[in-house]
């Protein structure tokens, strides 16, 4: 029997790098540093409201875009910590996470054959979303050691197809988190060439010492023209609940919200309710929630600096990309195997964040969004780390 022929869509990217190390983890026994999911439990009211909204009958679709009581919430958090209008019923769309997102809003905001401009390193999940819309990626390079922009490559990517611009900001995997005059940069760029930026904010609480975050939506002419994405998985520590949201202007919003329709239908209600107790916790929650990752972050550096690795420390987000080229091996892959295979500690290979392999193939990703006791563990196995 003739076996019937296969789509072609997907063969220009491969499966997600970090979740195959996220697997290979599992399977040698060894300490995840690889995948940004946190091994310890979220706040403990956020998690009694979710059973709370089980047993209460939060168990059926909410409205497609969002329980309207969690937009509301959403739009507070945004007047209250970014210093933005946000109209609850218009702007606000409730995803299946930040990733699902950026994949509607990239579905929405463009059309086959147009293009657009991803900072690189970036994360994984841009480029497919992107091929599978029929958009044609331009990339800017962030480079290390600095990660700084460079606005005349920003302007070098421009075409008359130009229709997106694709950021995080804290930047995974970089940990970089962009000046003011690097945002000013962005929306003048924005605003001349008539560009939508599709801006992840997800990691915007997490911060280190005099670095603090700036939605881009607050710059002269960007709130018309940015999609906001965020959502409750990295600062609340629940990454399986698999809630986020975009907020954009209402004629943005409108053609979101069709494609998140016919992508997920809805996030899961009780965890859209228990959302609004997260959204809601004190200034004192998210002080302490910067203290314990700037302490979590002292531990792993620590540890790399006296495993030998070179690296710029993050301002940011809670990943960090290392330098390996002193142990001698021949590329991330074989640095990243030998790792999770002979040392148990699992990373990401650097280049699964670059379009050309060779750019990041003397780097690796590690995270900590980890216990300070699995940080000290991972610090115990790496010192057996050796040069070739």
């Amino acid at each position: 029997m003739t076996p019937p022929p296969l789509a072609t869509r997907t063969q220009p990217f491969i499966e997600s790098v970090i979740r195959e190390m996220t697997r290979l983890a599992e399977e040698h026994d060894a300490i995840n540093l690889s995948q940004g999911l946190p091994d310890f439990d979220p706040p403990e009211p956020v998690r009694d409201a979710a059973v709370e909204a089980l047993r209460r009958g939060a168990n059926q679709y909410s409205f497609t875009w969002g329980d309207p009581r969690f937009r509301a919430a959403i739009a507070e958090k945004y007047r209250r910590d970014n210093g933005l209008e946000v109209d609850p019923e218009r702007e606000v769309t409730v995803t299946c996470g930040v990733s699902e997102g950026v994949v509607a809003a990239v579905l929405a905001l463009s059309d086959p054959g147009d293009e657009a401009i991803i900072l690189e390193p970036y994360y994984e999940n841009y480029v497919p979303a992107c091929l599978m819309a029929g958009l044609i990626p331009r990339y800017v390079s962030l480079r290390p050691p600095a990660y700084a922009l460079d606005p005349d490559e920003l302007e070098a990517a421009w075409s008359p197809r130009t229709r997106l611009l694709l950021l995080t900001n804290p930047d995974n995997p970089t940990g970089r988190v962009f000046r003011r005059e690097e945002l000013a940069a962005i929306a003048d760029f924005c605003v001349r060439r008539n560009v939508i930026a599709v801006v992840d904010e997800i990691y915007e609480y997490i911060t280190y010492g005099e670095h603090r975050h700036t939605s881009l939506a607050t710059l002269p002419g960007m709130a018309e023209r940015t999609v906001t994405v965020s959502g409750l998985g990295k600062s609340y520590a629940v990454t399986g609940w698999r809630v986020g949201w975009t907020v954009a202007a209402p004629p943005l919003t409108a053609l979101i919200r069709k494609a998140h329709d016919y992508l997920t239908i809805c996030a899961p209600t009780p965890f859209q309710v228990a959302g609004i107790t997260a959204l809601r916790l004190p200034p004192a929650y998210y002080d302490q929630l910067r203290a314990d990752y700037h302490r979590r972050r002292a531990i792993l550096l620590e540890a790399l600096k006296a495993a030998g690795f070179s690296f710029t420390p993050p301002q940011g987000a809670y990943y960090v990309m290392a330098e390996i080229t002193p142990f001698g091996f021949a590329d991330d892959w074989a640095f990243a195997t030998h790792l999770v295979r002979e040392i148990g500690v699992a990373v990401v290979p650097g280049s699964s964040f670059y379009h050309r392999p060779a750019d990041g193939a003397q780097a690796v990703r590690f995270t900590f969004a980890k216990r300070e006791s699995t940080l000290r563990e991972a610090a115990r196995r790496l010192a057996r780390l050796q040069r070739r």
